[in-house]
């Protein structure tokens, strides 16, 4: 059954209310077009177990795919489902009380040229906001090009020129949001987890007070929601993890600082418009600001950097471990240490946080400089 283009989330959704036995999208999430890759859904909606993905990769990879291929009258039939996006906006308004509306709300959405250009705009329009779009062209190639949840230098521009209440972006899957306020300042991940965990705790809708984060998110954050009396779970980086930490424990919501936010009331995966329907529906129903949603979150100073690397095992090399362990000490309580390589490209990512913007900035520079020299020597030896 052909649906696309459609997010991310709306082929979970399908493939879950659908009674399908799979689901299967062709993705570059956030990157470049080039970058395309395949995710699965169970019948369920949830992504594969990392196991079963790496298991149908060696069928294809060890050649003994193409000698499993159908033929004859064992070969399906594939058919386009017309209203696909159609029952996928349903879905979405369902997520909000029968008879809201979003009127008087003017919002710019960019799309990033991806699979949500008409999803998102016409599902904001239809619930009376005033919507404005950029980035809704795709043309197959133009995709997370300059723009969406990785650049939003656009949209922040967008939102000051046109005097709107809040931004949207989305990445090019749709799995993702990330919001500019009225005043052009971002609003990430973990500033909506926190302020939606507080929201549906007072529902009495946040099962266990509990929010699933990852090890990326900031230490803000947590202290922010220790104070409501919410406790923050961390898994590594990965919506999945995230979903099989929430499934492990019964908790409703979680998410990345990237902006894949997950409300497993609604559905199995990060979800791109539901995340923006429920903070504009939030907006609307308290009358106020998304600088006033977010005011009383205060995170600390963050400071990312990406290595480039040939082999992303330089960093269990002695010396970089060495330097770990250094500046973990030198941060000490007052700060937070993360080094990892990039799941999805050749890149060691480092992230420090702390109270101390200086000595953060410092502590990431010197490590990033140690992983260079540390590879150039490897490839010399």
């Amino acid at each position: 059954m052909l649906v696309g283009p459609l997010p991310t989330p709306g082929v979970a959704y399908l493939t879950r209310a659908m009674r399908l036995d799979a689901g299967i999208v062709i993705s570059a999430s956030h990157n470049p077009y080039y970058d395309n890759g395949i995710k699965f859904f169970g019948p369920d909606g949830y992504k594969l177990p990392d196991q079963m993905e790496q298991e149908i990769e060696s069928l294809v990879l060890d050649g003994t795919f193409p000698s499993r291929k159908p033929e004859g009258d064992q070969i399906g039939k594939a058919y386009r489902l017309e209203d696909a996006s159609g029952r996928y906006i349903e879905f979405v308004k369902s997520t909000i009380p029968r008879g809201s509306n979003l009127e008087g709300l003017k919002v710019v959405v960019d799309c990033a040229n991806g699979s949500a250009y008409k999803i998102t705009p016409e599902l904001l329009s239809e619930l009376g906001a005033e919507v404005h779009t950029i980035n809704d062209h795709p043309d197959g190639i133009n995709i997370n090009h300059c723009c969406g949840s990785t650049d939003l230098t656009s949209l922040k521009e967008e939102v000051l020129r046109l005097g709107a209440h809040v931004g949207v972006a989305h990445d090019g899957d749709a799995d993702r949001t990330l919001f500019i306020d009225e005043s052009g300042r971002v609003v990430d991940g973990d500033q909506i987890m926190a302020a939606m965990a507080v929201e549906l705790k007072k529902r009495n809708a946040l099962s266990g007070d509990t929010l699933v984060a990852t090890v990326m998110s900031n230490l803000g954050m947590e202290h922010y929601l220790n104070r409501k009396g919410i406790s923050v779970l961390r898994t590594k980086v990965g919506d999945r993890y995230v979903v099989e930490k929430m499934l492990e424990g019964g908790y409703t919501l979680g998410g990345e600082q990237s902006g894949h936010i997950v409300f497993l009331d609604y559905n199995s995966t990060g979800d791109g418009p539901i995340t923006a329907l429920q903070v504009l529906y939030l907006l609307k129903k308290k009358s106020i600001t998304l600088s006033d949603l977010v005011s009383d979150i205060f995170l600390y100073p963050q400071v990312l950097e990406n290595v480039k690397v040939k082999k992303k095992g330089v960093i269990r090399h002695e010396a970089v471990r060495r330097g770990i362990k250094d500046a973990e000490e030198e941060l000490g309580t007052e700060g937070r240490l993360l080094v990892r390589p990039s799941g999805t490209e050749p890149l060691i990512r480092i992230m420090a946080e702390g109270k101390d913007r200086e000595k953060i900035e410092a502590v990431t520079k010197r490590l990033a400089r140690l992983i260079r020299k540390t590879e150039k020597e490897e490839n010399k030896a």
